[in-house]
């Protein structure tokens, strides 16, 4: 498989940008990667990139958006920070992707059993991780069950899981929200902004 080439970003629509992600996800799965020349992709993407995708997903190490969605170099543009949440940096980066750069899909990717996602169930306070803490509480009042406060815990995944895909929501609209190049490019069709969740037992993504 070939790396991404202008004529070639120049087809790829957001739909179809999703189903390409969608298919590597399940070649990940299935243990088939594409076969690709990596050392080929590092020399037909020296002059240029012509990544079809921006991936804002977590630090986890388990979370590699490249390994979960097969892809290869030049391909998607990838956006780590614990707890996958947007600031003005990272905006201004999927601006760039989108409108600079010409990718067509944005995905934030939460992930189950997030443990900065646990640290805001638990109020945890450390250093500077407080105030990284502190982006996703607004997802952890956001989950309204259980309301038993000793069940609104790290210690049950089934919240953390809940309050994950609520992030990867409240994410969503404040990219809608604070960034108008990326809200008017998706209401003119040049791209989409869609969440999505990895589940670290199975290895799949499932997108909503």
């Amino acid at each position: 498989m070939k790396a991404h080439t202008k004529e070639t970003q120049a087809t790829m629509t957001p739909n179809k940008s999703l189903q390409y992600l969608k298919e590597g996800n399940q070649r990940f799965q299935d243990n088939l990667k594409a076969n690709r020349n990596l050392l080929e992709q590092v020399n037909d993407t020296s002059d240029g990139q012509f990544p079809f995708a921006t991936i804002l997903s977590c630090i986890d190490s388990r979370v590699s958006a490249e390994l979960v969605f097969d892809q290869g170099l030049g391909d998607v543009f990838s956006v780590r920070i614990a707890g996958n949440f947007v600031n003005e940096d990272i905006l201004g980066s999927m601006e760039f992707a989108c409108k600079l750069a010409g990718t067509k899909l944005i995905v934030v990717l939460g992930h189950t059993s997030c443990g900065a996602v646990k640290g805001a169930c638990d109020h945890a306070e450390m250093g500077n991780l407080t105030k990284l803490i502190e982006k996703i509480t607004p997802a952890v009042n956001a989950v309204s069950e259980p309301k038993d406060e000793s069940l609104r815990t790290s210690k049950n995944l089934d919240f953390v899981d809940e309050v994950s895909k609520k992030n990867v929501e409240l994410t969503i609209d404040r990219i809608h929200a604070e960034s108008p190049i990326l809200t008017e490019m998706e209401k003119s069709g040049e791209i989409k902004i869609v969440g999505a969740m990895y589940d670290i037992n199975t290895g799949a993504v499932e997108f909503y």
